[in-house]
């Protein structure tokens, strides 16, 4: 396998760990806590919405369900890790996948709640970076919690695919 494909590899992998990581993140939160763990299938719905042209909601919860958008959800989910991954190393270079250092992850980790803050809810109907929701302050820090995760899972998935290869 050549370098290139063997790097490709390597960061789908990182990128599907981190996603796995944030996801963990909201088990051990919903687990210890009680807080609700992000919906999925709110964003296989959006996705579901897309062909037909629709790419704004007034408000995606009363947006009548589409078949599959749980599924749906869910894979697009990890498709966004394993994208924002490849953009990561695309950013930092290769040599991150030989000596993954913890701080461009997860500055990177932080930047990318750019999109949910300003595409994604928006286009939800929950405002810009969460204003039309019931407590903007909290869907903001747990936005942020989420990003940041991700972002503490490329380094640990950087850690452990630079072990194992």
């Amino acid at each position: 396998m050549n370098n290139l494909a063997l790097s490709l590899m390597s960061t789908i992998i990182i990128g599907l760990g981190a996603t796995l990581t944030t996801d963990l993140w909201a088990l051990f939160l919903k687990h210890f806590f009680r807080i609700t763990a992000p919906n999925y299938c709110l964003v296989g719905r959006w996705l579901l919405y897309m062909p037909e042209g629709i790419f704004r909601h007034s408000s995606i919860t009363s947006t009548p369900q589409k078949s599959a958008e749980c599924m749906v959800g869910w894979i697009g989910h990890y498709m966004i890790g394993v994208t924002f991954a490849i953009a990561f190393v695309a950013i930092v270079g290769n040599g991150w996948l030989q000596h993954p250092t913890l701080i461009p992850a997860v500055l990177f980790g932080i930047v990318t709640v750019l999109m949910p803050f300003f595409i994604m809810q928006p286009a939800f109907g929950f405002g810009l970076a969460s204003s039309k929701t019931s407590n903007p302050t909290q869907a903001r820090l747990r936005s942020l919690m989420n990003h940041t995760s991700f972002g503490i899972g490329l380094y640990l998935f950087g850690l452990l695919l630079n072990w194992l290869l």
